[in-house]
């Protein structure tokens, strides 16, 4: 996730069930995200083993698609309100209800006519539909992103998490704290998007009867290729060779040689085999970001130029220009670099325009957030990384690439690089090194990335024009009624009832000879 984080601790393999919270103690951030990740991981594994992989409520399976033609370019999928899980993961398709405003015109004037009534807005849609999928964000302009023309094809829900900042949800911001101050706590977000994959690439083929256990095997085996991470990343920290020209503000034996504790971020930027694969990296988590108010050609106006000199912008940073919309597509754009900063007037100037669609709709809340790749310099030290790539570090596999201050990465040969991907690195003054797993040689591990995790479900197998064969699964509740009793129970009951009423007889029976006598 993208926020101002001190690290993550959150281990699955370690098995632990709570953070137990010491009295005198510093609270720390890792802490209460760690148990936030415990229970989420324990109510996600809980859902998924009693539902499995995927599946709905009976009588509120969400996701119900239908085929709605028009022209062939501008086919739609009309997707049913209710809620689904995928591995757990909880999936909401009900589209909210438009909040009703005061008409203060109408108020004034008392006017009730049917004329009036004529120019009432007409009922907003109760559904979503592939077009407008609240975190899809396709563009009819764009061939990639139209529904095929070829049959049969499989419609499928794709599902992950992403981390919203007050620089997306300004209602996240507490004003009362003044705008000196910085944001409170970040948010993590179920982003779900109903997607085509053409039938080809499932490998299907036609025959008699059902197929759609067919459909979802082939599914299943596509969605596992899709979603494992296809590299692998070490970390580590050295002393530098330039070391002893540094002043002497850290250990003259440290080998991270930063003044302050970071939490670096290394992120796949473009994707691909090693060839093709670039990677950018903060020493903030991306976490450093700023919202734009307007865009004009190359120069940007921002709301804030950032609250102190560690996380303001200068001539030279590299930025990503983006926005909602932008995120949640997963695209790369080109990193720009900071050419001139205007302080009075909160603007930048960047080194080239923004891609054209990005940024420009006040309503996806355009930003700009800083990466710390530099340029490399006239004479590049010992062992330095290659030069930049639209903006991003090239990945070079099988040796150690130095970012800064003694931290260096290392790209296992072989990988396969996704955009978005990304590993944290916590690097500490106290010890002048990283935080990073190793084995009984000291040497660092390879790790797959931390994110981004991705989760699929099919949902459709569409034939043709109004042809939608139902690939959800769906379950019933757990509780029933209580059974009745079997024949050998109700017997004995009958035998019990009857001993009790053969007991109160007799006592009544006995109290009242006692009485005459």
């Amino acid at each position: 996730m993208h926020a101002d984080l001190s690290r993550s601790t959150f281990r699955p393999d370690r098995h632990y069930s709570a953070v137990v919270a010491q009295q005198g103690r510093v609270q720390l951030d890792a802490d209460a995200n760690e148990q936030t990740a415990i229970q989420l991981q324990q109510a996600r594994t809980l859902a998924a083993d009693l539902i499995g992989q995927h599946g709905g409520p009976d009588g509120n399976t969400g996701f119900a698609l239908a085929f709605k033609g028009g022209s062939r370019e501008l086919d739609d999928l009309v997707i049913g309100g209710g809620r689904y899980y995928v591995d757990g993961i909880l999936c909401d398709a009900n589209r909210p209800r438009p909040e009703e405003a005061v008409d203060d015109e109408a108020e004034a004037s008392g006017s009730d006519d049917a004329a009036d009534a004529a120019d009432e807005p007409s009922e907003p849609p109760a559904t979503w539909t592939y077009w407008d999928q609240p975190d899809g964000y396709r563009d009819p302009e764009r061939p990639a992103d139209r529904l095929p023309t070829q049959f049969p094809y499989l419609a499928y829900l794709k599902v992950w998490e992403r981390t919203v900042t007050a620089a997306e949800d300004p209602a996240l911001r507490e004003v009362a704290l003044g705008s000196a101050m910085p944001d409170t706590a970040a948010r993590l977000k179920v982003v779900w998007q109903v997607l085509p994959l053409a039938g080809a690439e499932l490998e299907v083929e036609d025959g008699p009867g059902d197929q759609r256990d067919l459909i979802r095997e082939a599914f299943t085996k596509w969605a596992a290729s899709a979603g494992a991470p296809a590299s692998r990343l070490a970390a580590r920290s050295e002393r530098p060779d330039h070391a002893d020209e540094d002043p002497c503000l850290v250990a003259p034996d440290a080998r991270y040689r930063g003044p302050e504790n970071q939490l670096y971020r290394v992120e796949i930027h473009d994707g691909g085999p090693a060839k093709d694969a670039t990677f950018k990296w903060s020493r903030e988590n991306g976490s450093v970001v700023f919202p734009v108010d307007e865009l004009d050609g190359t120069w940007v106006e921002l709301a804030s130029l950032g609250g102190d000199g560690k996380l303001d912008l200068n001539v030279g940073d590299r930025v990503e220009f983006t926005d909602t919309a932008t995120v949640s597509r997963g695209e790369p754009l080109p990193l720009l670099r900071v050419e001139e900063v205007d302080l009075p007037g909160r603007r930048v100037r960047l080194s080239g325009e923004p891609e054209p669609g990005v940024g420009r709709r006040p309503e996806l809340h355009p930003y700009l957030r800083r990466w710390d790749q530099r340029d490399a310099a006239r004479r590049p030290r010992k062992g330095a990384a290659a030069g930049l790539r639209r903006g991003a570090v090239k990945v070079e596999e099988g040796r150690w690439l130095p970012l800064e201050d003694g931290v260096e990465v290392y790209f296992a040969p072989g990988g396969t690089y996704r955009p978005g991907d990304h590993w944290l690195v916590p690097a500490r003054t106290a010890t002048g090194a990283v935080e990073w797993p190793v084995n009984a040689a000291r040497k660092a591990l390879l790790r797959a990335p931390d994110g981004i995790r991705v989760h699929y479900a099919p949902l459709g197998w569409v034939y043709g024009e109004g042809e939608v064969s139902d690939l959800r699964m769906a379950f019933g509740p757990l509780a029933a009624p209580v059974p009745a009793a079997d024949a050998a129970a109700l017997a004995a009951e009958a035998e019990a009832s009857a001993r009790t009423e053969a007991a109160e007889a007799e006592a009544d029976g006995g109290g009242s000879t006692g009485s005459e006598g």
